[in-house]
């Protein structure tokens, strides 16, 4: 992805009248948790553009899931981001559930949403633990993950698995939380509410952590609404956007869902490293309150409005339209698209936008002006996921540009699937 010309809208012409060098990180390097790449242009310490090509971990699940019945496609979509494995599912299900005219009870609801808010705990505190690596802070890197366990063992009491929870189904969920299982969730908040203090203690009043975040890794307001940012990316830089405050589902709209910003810390919008981190320790407290609120409000009622898995495919398969799903995952909004066909069991189109591929151009604008040992912490700051993000990889074997029409993309993708799997 060539971003000069985003860098010259940005108004970073330095790195066209400086002499720089280049220096290539990834796709494989010690800072990145998965694969990518990224070609720095430096003068001196300092950056002056950045090339960025994600693509080196597509795996063609979208073209697999559209040769399986839709019971399948849904743990597809449950394995495409195992930190984000009840967001993919939550999304596709609403779209699918759209698109066919299925109902879901409002039991199931809340329950969906309870998990949802429990992935976002845990979601964020194995982010504050990279964070903190990335800032060569070990100590606190293994303080957060020792504390973020406590969420993984409550998901796997409610849910038998600490990832890939198997919870949403269409139409309802698989699983209930029976007033036993309510307690260790009570627990469980209770104990986060009480170390909260001191995780913002750890990370916002610690000096060492605000002299390598403050005014790093910058993502002006203005910036982020221009490049589509999403989630805490986008509201660090005080962009009050959030799937369950605009568009209110589940759960979320019998609550009154507001898009946390620096603001919130009381501190002005600077939309740096910092400010990320205010937001994502400030949207714990927020899922602590949505959580106690679906446990306390829990209605009653069925898990599902279509209890047997023959049925289920039955009306799947007589289906015919197509329909959307949208979740506020952890990183950002989370976009299915679904079309069925009456008569096919399989989904006639699957397709997956992941809130990386919202954020990826932000880091142009965050790494512009920084210098070469804030890159670690710029480029985790976005929380990106590339198993989320890669769609498609073209190489142009001739140097030259190259346009592909979508029936050839189509072809070239599924030759590559057939390769892919034997």
């Amino acid at each position: 992805m060539d971003s000069d010309k985003i860098n010259l809208e940005l108004g970073c012409t330095t790195c066209t009248t400086q002499t720089t060098y280049s220096v290539p990180i990834g796709p494989v390097h010690p800072a990145l948790k998965e694969p990518i790449q990224f070609t720095f242009r430096l003068s001196g310490e300092r950056i002056v553009g950045v090339d960025i090509k994600p693509g080196y971990a597509h795996r063609g699940i979208e073209y697999m899931g559209m040769k399986r019945n839709l019971i399948q496609v849904l743990y597809l979509a449950e394995r495409i981001c195992g930190i984000c494995s009840i967001s993919h599912p939550l999304a596709l299900t609403q779209a699918v559930e759209n698109a066919a005219g299925i109902e879901v009870p409002p039991r199931a609801q809340y329950i969906r949403t309870i998990i949802g808010e429990l992935e976002r705990i845990h979601s964020h505190l194995l982010w504050a633990g990279v964070a903190a690596h990335e800032l060569g802070f070990d100590t606190l890197l293994h303080l957060v993950w020792k504390v973020r366990e406590k969420v993984m063992d409550l998901l796997e009491q409610l849910t038998g698995n600490r990832v890939d929870y198997a919870i949403p189904i269409y139409g309802g969920v698989r699983r209930d939380i029976p007033d036993e299982k309510a307690g260790l969730a009570y627990e469980a908040l209770s104990y986060y509410k009480n170390l909260l203090q001191d995780m913002i203690n750890a990370f916002l009043h610690d000096k060492s952590v605000a002299m390598r975040t403050s005014n790093v890794g910058v993502l002006t307001y203005d910036d982020a609404v221009a490049l589509c940012a999403v989630g805490p990316t986008a509201r660090a830089s005080g962009v009050k956007k959030d799937v369950r405050q605009d568009m209110p589902y589940l759960a979320y709209a019998d609550m009154d869902i507001r898009a946390i910003t620096p603001e919130d810390y009381g501190k002005p919008v600077v939309g740096d490293v910092f400010d990320n981190i205010v937001v994502r320790l400030l949207e714990v407290d927020q899922s602590i309150k949505i959580i106690e609120y679906c446990l306390e409000h829990m209605p009653g009622g069925e898990l599902t409005s279509i209890p047997k898995v023959a049925a289920l495919l039955a009306v799947l398969k007589k289906a015919d339209g197509e329909g959307i799903g949208r979740h506020e995952a952890p990183r950002g909004e989370v976009f299915h698209y679904i079309r069925l066909e009456a008569g096919v069991e399989a989904p006639v189109a699957w397709k997956v936008k992941a809130p990386t591929y919202s954020n990826l151009m932000s880091w142009v604008p965050k790494f512009m002006g920084d210098e070469i040992a804030d890159i670690p912490i710029i480029a985790a700051s976005i929380d990106p996921c590339m198993c989320c993000l890669d769609r498609a990889t073209l190489v142009d074997q001739g140097g030259g540009e190259a346009v592909k029409l979508k029936e050839e993309l189509v072809k070239l993708s599924r030759e590559k699937t057939r390769r892919m799997c034997g």
